[in-house]
């Protein structure tokens, strides 16, 4: 059994990728009329929030759930790859926004700071700019966790990101306005300052992305093959279970494998019994796709799964 939401991820994508390419072009708008570093920073955060989106478009379009003959496990790993191309792009405005914060601060120190110009109607323009961004947080996790899609989840981390960075950004960029009027010029550093904790909220982001999608790609355990043997154990007719292995990911598509010994006469009853594993299986674990090797008693083993080859 598969289940292809490709077509509910298509449209959240397109939606989110709208509001981005609207919140992008605000945030350079306004950073180019201030010259704040750090909403331009902000701004190129946003850019990989805009290519996040079209990268996913691209993942969701090649990740059918359905085998083929080239594919017989189907094409799922797209959508993986996508989630990884979504942490590369955060790794890249990580160094952005470390390169232009230490320019900013080596600039500051030989010529001096240029004065920031900020004024509470754009600052007014970028609460409006943080609620979209939370908007799409939210509204991207809830389709995704529902509907099992990485790429959304992951999407949406990213842009969780961007919402901590416009709220340090605005933070920042209100001590430089307040600065201003109290005629303190060394607030003007809070713009630099701020940078860097924008780079690492970035860096953090890219490696919650990356963490959560390796072991789909490098086909890492997804359930215990304890609760595996247990489950299977419980049916009518099993005597034996091991050398139990699975990979994937827990509600959008197991791959399972398992060796049984069965108590049955003849073919016909050791398939009942195989399908009645293959059915506790699914009704836990869906979707899965179950490989029962039925062998005979003398193949009995307590070796539930596998182990690592000794050196």
């Amino acid at each position: 059994m598969v289940l292809d939401n490709r077509s509910e991820v298509k449209k959240v994508l397109l939606i989110t990728l709208l509001l981005n390419v609207l919140v992008m072009a605000i945030k350079a708008g306004v950073g180019w009329s201030t010259g704040s570093l750090s909403l331009l920073a902000d701004a190129l955060h946003s850019v990989t929030d805009s290519a996040n989106n079209i990268l996913g478009l691209i993942a969701t379009r090649l990740a059918s759930p359905e085998p083929d003959r080239d594919h017989p496990y189907g094409h799922q790993k797209f959508d993986a790859l996508g989630a990884l191309g979504i942490a590369a792009f955060l790794g890249v405005a990580c160094f952005e926004i470390l390169k232009g914060g230490i320019e900013r601060t080596i600039d500051g120190f030989q010529h001096g700071l240029k004065p920031i110009a900020i004024s509470p109607s754009e600052l007014w323009i970028l609460l409006i700019v943080l609620g979209i961004n939370i908007f799409v947080t939210f509204y991207e996790r809830r389709v995704g966790v529902r509907v099992g899609s990485p790429i959304l989840i992951a999407d949406a981390q990213h842009t969780m990101s961007d919402v901590w960075v416009t709220i340090t950004v605005i933070l920042g960029l209100i001590g430089v306005w307040q600065g201003r009027l109290l005629h303190l010029p060394i607030l003007q550093w809070l713009d630099v300052v701020l940078s860097f904790p924008v780079a690492l909220l970035v860096f953090r982001s890219g490696w919650s992305v990356l963490k959560d999608n390796l072991p789909w790609l490098v086909d890492e355990m997804a359930i215990a093959p304890e609760a595996i043997h247990t489950l299977a154990m419980q049916v009518p007719g099993v005597i034996n279970c091991h050398d139990i292995a699975s990979r994937g990911v827990v509600g959008r598509q197991v791959f399972i494998e398992m060796h049984l010994i069965v108590d049955a006469k003849d073919v016909e009853g050791s398939h009942q019994i195989t399908e009645e594993v293959e059915a506790r299986l699914a009704e836990r674990f869906s979707p899965v796709r179950v490989l029962i090797h039925v062998e005979p008693p003398a193949y009995k083993s307590d070796q539930i799964t596998y182990h690592s080859q000794s050196k």
